[in-house]
């Protein structure tokens, strides 16, 4: 499922999401910063450390290739739990410059990987472009774990394209955790722009259609399938709604 407009644009629609969210945190009071976010036990400062360790993760990765997928070290969510509760207690604009460090230094190590190579990950080794989506849909969706509860706004984007690929090109593993048997399913979802996106194959028995917004929260798991207001078609289509991800783990 190559996708051109994804993988030419990846990297600078990247940069685009992570300033989006750098401006917010620049806005941020010291109050803002110990408050809940929406990511369980965790406080702002909190899930932007946590950002700031995996995006330390993607730096290096290219020179740790034969590292092993995280899947394969212990509980990826464990980890990810130990390692924030382990640094945690740096004041804000400690936590918001590491951040932006290793989000510089992850982009240089993003845009100059050579064609082909492949960096360890979560799950399996990924290209630089994949990897790229993934970095997205986590800063997206780890933006909304700290604008909600803030009642800040964080508007969607055309940059959703990605995470709607991600989670159409992670189907057939999100099948696979769940026990089930992949099924073909295709996707038209309606983009904040007013475009009609469209994943999958057009002969496929069984749809997903409704706004992106929504279909990106389900995968992201910040949404419920019930309360989605997504439709579905075909033998595939709810199950398929079920077990969307955008993420391999």
């Amino acid at each position: 499922m190559t996708d051109p407009q994804r993988s030419l644009a990846i990297f600078n629609d990247l940069e685009a999401e992570q300033d989006t969210l750098a401006a917010v945190l620049a806005r941020l009071s010291p109050g803002d910063w110990s408050s809940p976010s929406a990511a369980q036990g965790w406080s702002v400062a909190d899930v932007v450390l946590h950002l700031a360790q995996t995006e330390e993760l993607v730096a290096d990765s290219a020179t740790d290739a034969e590292r092993p997928p995280l899947a394969r070290l212990g509980s990826v969510d464990e980890m990810a739990a130990q390692m924030v509760a382990a640094q945690r207690g740096a004041s804000p604009d400690m936590v918001f410059q590491r951040w932006q460090q290793a989000r510089r230094a992850a982009m240089s190590t993003l845009r100059d990987c050579p064609a082909g190579t492949r960096l360890p990950w979560v799950a399996v080794p990924l290209s630089a472009a994949t990897l790229a989506t993934t970095r997205l849909a986590e800063h997206w969706a780890h933006a909304l774990d700290i604008t909600e509860p803030l009642g800040l706004p964080y508007p969607d984007t055309a940059r959703l394209r990605h995470v709607a690929w991600l989670a159409m090109r992670t189907l057939p593993y999100a099948f696979g955790l769940d026990g089930q048997q992949p099924g073909t399913v295709r996707c038209e979802l309606a983009a904040p722009g007013g475009d009609v996106w469209r994943f999958g194959p057009d002969d496929a028995a069984s749809a997903i259609t409704g706004p992106a917004s929504a279909f990106c929260r389900v995968a992201a798991q910040r949404l419920k399938p019930a309360d989605s207001g997504l439709t579905t078609t075909g033998p595939d289509g709810p199950a398929a709604l079920q077990v969307l991800r955008s993420y391999a783990f």
